[in-house]
């Protein structure tokens, strides 16, 4: 009984001193995307088996054409390229949230002709942009991540990350770099 009441005593006392502060208001992030309306050349490497331990990576190149909606606080990407290992057409839907000023990210392949089902959420900050979700892998329960990073008007980076381990570790298994 003694060791609880510490215990409990412990606990008042940090959560008197911890007082939370006021949250800094959140950065109003609709306009986020605009930076990628347009055309782009694209060009970009998949990972053949994420997950697996392959180290086999495939390179495609072709266009990204990225449209505004709503007044930019919605926009549709056409993706399409050619490698190697085949042709890829992907539609990207970008919907911004103001309640949460977060934007949520869905996408569909049109080998498959319907979204994806696993929208990613999240925002930009200091000019890079993370967003993360949850998805399955060959059945098993995995996060994903995507992160656009180098941005500038005549080009940017983008990544996707696979997580396993509840994101302790990432492996990257697409990376793109768009340019003007």
């Amino acid at each position: 009984m003694r060791r609880q009441y510490a215990a409990l005593s412990l606990f008042l006392l940090y959560t008197a001193i911890a007082v939370p502060r006021a949250a800094a208001p959140a950065h109003d992030g609709q306009h986020d995307f605009d930076f990628e309306f347009g055309s782009w050349k694209a060009r970009l490497s998949r990972l053949q088996r994420p997950l697996s331990g392959s180290t086999t990576w495939v390179d495609y190149e072709g266009t990204s054409v990225v449209r505004k909606v709503w007044d930019g606080r919605a926009n549709l990407g056409e993706l399409e390229v050619d490698g190697a290992a085949g042709h890829v057409e992907g539609l990207t839907l970008r919907l911004y949230n103001p309640n949460t000023k977060q934007w949520n990210i869905n996408w569909a392949n049109a080998a498959a002709g319907t979204l994806d089902g696993a929208p990613m959420y999240g925002g930009f900050k200091d000019g890079r942009g993370e967003f993360f979700g949850h998805d399955t892998l060959d059945g098993r329960a995995i996060f994903v991540r995507f992160v656009f990073a180098d941005i500038s008007p005549a080009s940017f980076h983008f990544e996707q990350a696979f997580s396993a381990d509840g994101g302790r570790t990432w492996e990257v298994n697409w990376k793109a770099t768009f340019t003007r």
